[in-house]
């Protein structure tokens, strides 16, 4: 058996305070999305995309493609939305098999009053924290860990 490679004192550093910083911001941007909207984290984010979508529909798979959520979880958010009246399903025109996740007028004004609000959050917290050049050094190196992983599928 090969003993373990651990991690060096910087490495370890790094990785704590990436851990640190995530599971805050994740935390507080998630919270204040509750308190100001009544929007979950996976409310946002499925609202996200279908805003940014072709008349704002995509197909499930597509959306779990996007969020990187297995296909129950996906199914269980969408049927939670959809009893609140943010998205429905209405069958594909393409391929009447399936249906799409359409984004509803609700779920458009929810994602057009809590997006301003959220990206000054973002703004507040994380952007201004951190000066043009480590914003863009930081940006590179979560690229960099996105190829690796992309390259290595689990």
């Amino acid at each position: 058996m090969t003993e373990p490679v651990w991690l060096t004192e910087e490495q370890h550093r790094a990785w704590r305070a990436y851990k640190a910083m995530e599971t805050m911001l994740s935390s507080r941007l998630g919270a204040s999305l509750q308190r100001d909207f009544g929007l979950s984290p996976a409310d946002y984010r499925i609202l996200v995309e279908l805003s940014e979508a072709p008349d704002g529909r995509m197909r499930a798979f597509e959306l779990g493609e996007a969020t990187q959520w297995e296909k129950s979880r996906i199914s269980h958010q969408l049927s939670r939305m959809a009893q609140r009246g943010l998205v429905e399903r209405q069958q594909c025109a393409e391929d009447t098999r399936y249906s799409d996740v359409v984004l509803t007028e609700e779920g458009r004004a929810a994602i057009v009053g809590a997006a301003p609000q959220h990206v000054a959050n973002v703004r507040e917290w994380f952007v201004d924290a951190l000066t043009p050049e480590q914003l863009k050094v930081f940006g590179e190196a979560c690229e960099a860990v996105l190829a690796r992983l992309k390259s290595h599928p689990g």
